[in-house]
């Protein structure tokens, strides 16, 4: 219950983003619930027949955006600027922060601006309906897995920082189990439609293998 459950620090945490396309993106939702439900992530991940691929992306980004937000919004406490002065994935990988706009060059940030950075930038583009349309049938802009991609690149930048920063901390408010179930869903969804490159999850790759390798 705590991981839904508002702390202290509801300041944190955004109002979940509802699913895009009116009531096609209520469909999909349903579809996702019950299979979810199922316990079956691979069968989860799986384009359902006769649908949209970028309508299936578009709302399952949403999806992972709420996931990735709650998450780390039971760590704010724990992952400051002081204990987390970069934004690192262990000893090897560090992220810089950039959205191509406001700030153009990379910048070292704390990790807790950096997923701040990341969820604002996520978030305007979720809002944009020239990029995210929320009419049934209104066109996605045909750079859309392009933006899907790049926002799957960075929001594993957060689970990776979790993983490494903060899993004991995970373990001491018994999460773990959540954490590992919606990244796994995460990791079988990056896999199923290749929106990750692989020398980006390399971070993690033991704990990916771990995943994708057993069926």
């Amino acid at each position: 219950m705590s991981l839904f459950g508002l702390g202290r620090n509801q300041r944190t945490f955004r109002p979940k983003k509802s699913a895009p396309s009116g009531s096609k993106g209520a469909q999909l939702r349903k579809h996702i619930d019950a299979t979810l439900g199922s316990g079956n992530l691979r069968e989860a991940v799986k384009l359902p027949t006769g649908e949209d691929l970028n309508e299936w992306l578009a709302v399952n980004t949403v999806d992972f955006f709420n996931q990735v937000n709650l998450l780390y919004g039971t760590l704010t406490e724990f992952c400051t600027p002081e204990n987390c002065p970069t934004m690192t994935a262990g000893p090897k990988y560090e992220y810089r922060w950039a959205d191509g706009v406001q700030i153009k060059k990379p910048i070292e940030v704390s990790a807790p601006k950096y997923v701040e950075y990341l969820m604002d930038w996520i978030e305007s583009q979720l809002d944009d309906e020239s990029i995210f349309p929320q009419k049934l049938g209104a066109p996605f802009p045909p750079n859309f897995r392009e933006v899907v991609k790049t926002i799957f690149k960075r929001l594993f930048r957060v689970y990776a920082h979790i993983y490494h920063s903060h899993f004991q901390k995970i373990v001491s408010l018994k999460e773990e189990a959540h954490l590992n179930t919606c990244f796994k869903h995460f990791i079988l969804f990056t896999c199923e439609f290749v929106l990750i490159d692989k020398k980006e999850l390399a971070p993690l790759q033991e704990l990916i293998e771990s995943i994708v390798v057993p069926y």
